[in-house]
């Protein structure tokens, strides 16, 4: 106390009380909201982190914590050895008479005594939990004994004469001996102590790195000893109902300690003189009824706080090595346990103890202190505030006296008061939490564990009020994107697809649909789609891709279609596009089970994602030109893939395989309209083939765009138009013209493919021709864009055999061994040029 109210005056003294403990307040209202929210169990503060904000968050926080616990057992062990010194060393209250039982003084000797108090410690622990309560009810006795006396004797003492410390080198010296004055209740007093007034700290002179002190300083060292809030929640192991015992006896403590602070700061301000509260800050004890009083007081408090703070780390560092936080690091503190008791850890406690014991000095042990606490309770407030604002109907706790305000202000409150403390330690910490954070994040065994991170209700909070926000009435084609829906039959055979696709998203939605055949749900026991859906997570996460997954069942893959279209997505994030895969007699191909970037072995052992036999289809082909039919009516962009099991991203990054190419064909090969050569559909190609070329492993490639003509007049004219649309769209492109398309267009019949199609009088031949065409001038291309046209004419019956099969076959001739190929086809404008 003297060295705070000597310093900063009473009024900052109480100033500073207040703020420590309206930041106590907030932090216990927040311990005790979590506390009371759940089961808790060994570990206390990191518990209660860890199960809120996650492993790693947690363990992050909860290795700094076990840190400050133990340089706070180190703190109030140097205290108490400071209090040894002061009445049993040279020049001592009790003894200084009797030189023979003077205990000996110096840097080294200290350190010795230090470590005799840590090894106490040791010994106490090693017991177990229910010696540490007995000790702590006999010192509780002595203190409240010891504050008693002390409180009376400012009432009885008058005015005296009090010695000033030998070690004091500020204004002792060999010849002279100083002495202070302690004048008993004066008002004079009380007004010379009302103001702040910084001195230099007599137990650090001698120390290179010394400084005057400052408000910093001395709430530092105030906070240092405001600290045990969380002694009672690091214990919550051994306690019975720590939902109950945590928040009665932590808001008991608060008051009780807060009261006797503010009644202590008081009388010292209005019976010492700041010469004696700023040169000894033992004063206490010669002008108390019976010293002794002061001196077993001053021992045992502080031996008895070194002893929680000890506890608490090993049993921090326990629920650390319990959760596997840090892996077969830490696996031996586990494995030696008896009777409850962490042996293995109680011994890494002390050394660490001793570690910090090195440092000596007082009061820059207890501004690391305060920095690592002030974090510690930072990290609480910010569980609390998150579950709150994350208002999950589970977040229920027994203690309704806090709000999100009071989490917030504590939270903000402590992050300030640790740059006030002391600018470096504060940066340091945080950076320390951060490293250890990104460790644990990505290296640590117990991420794998859910214990439900609060970042998962956060984001599920936030996610739904911006998409109540998002409003499909608002959309605007300069800020489209696609939102892709990619019907997937089987992962296994697609995965470079399901990549591909990935890659032209371009920030869009991302839904992989599958539907489970052939199954009359009214006949099921139970929905099989549910046990399934975690594998496909499992590949989402294996193929590295940001997509969302939608599973149905039904009788047949098209009606399972309208139900993937209709329900995907959400508000207005819907699918506006749909990806199929191709329907022809290709072998499927195993990705996972061969060697290529895609090969797992995570689901040999289920029965997820079985390869189906090459002769049973799910499916035929009048099926899957309804499938089309049926997007062109619901008004869905479409494209259709052929041949990206052929894509191979690896080899298409190398320099040594020459220039690679995109290719875009803006053409309707079934009907070219001269008059109108880019359409909706090729101003969507268009798009998709900028998408991609902006990717990260296609950006090296090469954009071309083929340009067909059959009359070479109108040919140079749609080369201009082409070449001002793709500068408009701020496309960088090469256009390509095609002569030999001459020969293609003359084969038409009628300007179209075929005349008829309930007829099957297809064109095969220039079929043939314009496939030859394409692939001699897209030999070199990774991956291709046609023209996919609308269904022709058909009879009034929507299930023709013929045309469906006419339709694919059309398609199948079309793209017959080309590199691979998107057909494409659009049907709303995806393009601006305005600003």
């Amino acid at each position: 106390m003297g060295f705070i109210v000597g310093n900063a005056g009473l009024f900052f003294t109480l100033l500073q009380f207040f703020i420590a403990y309206l930041i106590l307040l907030f932090t216990v209202t927040s311990i005790c909201a979590v506390s009371t929210n759940g089961a808790v169990e060994g570990g206390g503060a990191y518990f209660m982190i860890s199960r809120t904000l996650g492993p790693d968050f947690g363990g992050s926080i909860g290795t700094l914590f076990f840190l400050a616990n133990i340089v706070s057992s180190a703190l109030y062990i140097t205290g108490c050895v400071e209090g040894v010194i002061e009445n049993f060393g040279p020049g001592g209250y009790l003894i200084s008479n009797n030189e023979q039982l003077v205990l000996k003084d110096g840097e080294w000797w200290r350190f010795l005594y230090c470590s005799l108090l840590n090894l106490l410690n040791l010994v106490v622990c090693l017991i177990g939990s229910s010696m540490f309560a007995k000790t702590n009810v006999c010192i509780l006795g002595f203190v409240c004994v010891s504050l008693l006396s002390s409180l009376i004797s400012f009432l009885l003492t008058g005015e005296r004469e009090i010695p000033i410390p030998s070690g004091n080198t500020l204004v002792q010296n060999g010849t002279f001996h100083v002495n202070g004055t302690y004048t008993g209740w004066s008002y004079n007093t009380l007004h010379e102590n009302l103001y702040a007034n910084y001195s230099k700290d007599y137990t650090s002179a001698n120390s290179a790195d010394f400084k005057i002190i400052d408000f910093a300083a001395v709430f530092g060292v105030l906070f240092s000893g405001v600290t045990g809030i969380m002694a009672g929640a690091n214990m919550s192991g051994e306690l019975k109902e720590p939902s109950k015992s945590i928040p009665r006896g932590t808001l008991g403590a608060v008051f009780f300690t807060f009261v006797t602070y503010i009644v202590m700061s008081v009388f010292c301000a209005s019976t010492t003189s700041r010469f004696l509260l700023q040169n000894n800050y033992a004063f206490l004890l010669p002008i108390n009824i019976w010293p002794p009083f002061i001196a077993i007081g001053i021992l045992t408090a502080t031996f008895s706080a070194s002893l929680s703070n000890f506890i608490g780390s090993s049993r921090i560092l326990e629920a650390l090595a319990k959760d596997n936080v840090y892996g077969f690091f830490l696996n031996f503190i586990s494995s030696t346990v008896y009777r409850g008791n962490p042996i293995a850890a109680v011994f890494i406690s002390f050394l660490f103890v001793e570690v910090i014991l090195l440092i000596g000095s007082l009061n820059l042990i207890a501004q690391i202190n305060s920095v690592l606490f002030l974090l510690s309770y930072l990290a609480t407030n910010l569980a609390c505030l998150g579950l709150e604002l994350a208002s999950a109907p589970n977040f229920r706790p027994t203690f309704k006296y806090f709000t999100w305000h009071t989490a917030f202000l504590g939270m903000v409150s402590t992050l300030i008061m640790m740059f006030v403390i002391n600018l470096l330690y504060a940066v340091s910490s945080l950076i320390l939490c951060f490293i250890l954070f990104l460790f644990l994040h990505l290296l640590s065994p117990s991420r794998k564990y859910q214990w439900g991170s609060i970042s998962q209700a956060l984001i599920f909070h936030q996610v739904r009020k911006y998409l109540l926000l998002l409003d499909a009435r608002k959309d605007h084609v300069k800020f489209w994107r696609p939102q892709i829906l990619l019907l997937v039959n089987n992962p296994r055979t697609c995965c470079p697809l399901i990549s591909f696709v990935n890659d032209i998203k371009k920030g869009g939605l991302y839904v992989l649909g599958h539907v489970h055949a052939g199954h009359d749900f009214l006949q099921l026991d139970e929905d099989s789609t549910i046990d399934e859906y975690p594998y496909w997570l499992s590949l989402v996460d294996h193929l590295k891709v940001k997509a969302f997954v939608e599973l149905t069942m039904a009788k047949t893959v098209r009606e399972g279609f309208h139900h993937l279209v209709r329900i995907s997505g959400m508000g207005a994030m819907k699918p506006n596009t749909i990806f199929l895969g191709f329907y022809d007699e290709e072998i499927p191909v195993d990705f996972f089970g061969t060697d290529n970037p895609y090969h797992t072995d995570m689901f040999k052992e289920s029965d997820a994602f079985k390869l189906r036999n090459h002769d049973r289809k799910e499916m035929s082909d009048q099926e899957y030109a309804g499938i089309v039919s049926d997007t062109f009516k619901m008004k869905k962009n479409l494209c259709i893939c052929r041949y990206f099991q052929n894509l191979d991203k690896v080899q298409m990054s190398k320099k040594s395989k020459g220039t690679r190419y995109i290719d875009v064909w803006p053409i309707n090969f079934f009907k070219p309209d001269p008059d109108d050569p880019f359409d909706t559909t090729s101003h969507f190609m268009f798009q998709l083939a900028c998408i991609l070329n902006m990717v990260p492993g296609w950006n090296n490639l090469h954009l071309r765009v083929f340009l067909c003509d059959h009359m070479t007049e109108r040919l140079a004219v749609n080369e201009i138009r082409l070449k001002q649309l793709l500068e408009s769209l701020r496309i960088v492109a090469t256009i390509n013209k095609v002569p030999g398309w001459n020969a293609c267009h003359s084969m038409l019949l009628g300007g179209d493919v075929c005349s008829r199609v309930s007829t099957e009088n297809c064109n095969k031949s220039y079929l043939l021709r314009v496939n030859e065409l394409i692939r001699s001038y897209s030999e070199k291309s990774s991956c291709l864009f046609l023209y996919l046209p609308p269904e022709f004419n058909r009879p009034e019956e929507e299930e023709n055999l013929t045309s469906g099969t006419c339709y694919l076959r059309y398609l199948i001739e079309l793209t017959a061994d080309l590199p691979p190929t998107v057909l494409v086809h659009g049907v709303h404008g995806v393009t601006s040029t305005t600003l």
